[in-house]
């Protein structure tokens, strides 16, 4: 006989993905936002909207308020607003041959999230993680929140795409994303509003 009480399967769990928008999310924080799903357990999810700049903020402007020492200068890219919670903290994804044992967050087999500044040192570095963009602020779920969501079709789901993340301009990759599943955006928004 079973045991009365079953738990959830790991592979209902969305650490990896990418979350992308759709016209019902009805919040327009999230409005055509791509999400990495950095940590997701029944306690709840956190992620990095991916395509959204922050307001005129660049990467080598940020490290000069910070004073961020490196020997190279940084990478003249626009910093991205991760998200709403915590928008004063910044969060770099990078691949894994950046890693901070004790402060970085595996992601997937080839990326990882760091919040610490050494992360930005190594970025102006000699030998800077290979690929990297740094968010201000995050995006945050609590237990069953974001299952919730995607009851309510407010997010598509896809598999990580390393090159749409770190290579794709921003505009860019909501189109991209949903054409990774084979939707059009088009398509997609002409259903917006129909049960």
């Amino acid at each position: 006989m079973a045991p009365a009480s079953t738990t959830h399967v790991d592979e209902t769990f969305l650490g990896g993905k990418l979350l992308i928008a759709t016209p019902a999310i009805g919040d327009p924080r999230f409005d055509r936002s791509v999400i990495l799903i950095c940590d997701h357990t029944p306690e709840g999810a956190m992620g990095i909207i991916v395509n959204k700049p922050a307001d005129g903020l660049l990467l080598p402007d940020l490290f000069e308020q910070l004073e961020v020492e490196g020997s190279h200068p940084a990478p003249d890219r626009a910093v991205l607003s991760g998200g709403p919670v915590d928008k004063d903290r910044g969060f770099v994804l990078h691949t894994r041959d950046y890693a901070n044992d004790e402060a970085t967050l595996p992601v997937t087999d080839r990326i990882g999230l760091t919040a610490t500044k050494d992360v930005l040192e190594a970025m102006a570095s000699a030998s800077p993680p290979q690929r990297s963009l740094l968010a201000l602020g995050y995006s945050g779920w609590g237990a069953g929140q974001l299952d919730v969501e995607l009851v309510a079709n407010a997010w598509l789901v896809c598999d990580m795409d390393e090159d749409l993340v770190f290579d794709t301009e921003d505009a860019d990759k909501w189109p991209r994303a949903l054409e990774l599943l084979g939707i059009s955006p088009q398509h997609l928004s002409a259903l917006s509003g129909h049960a």
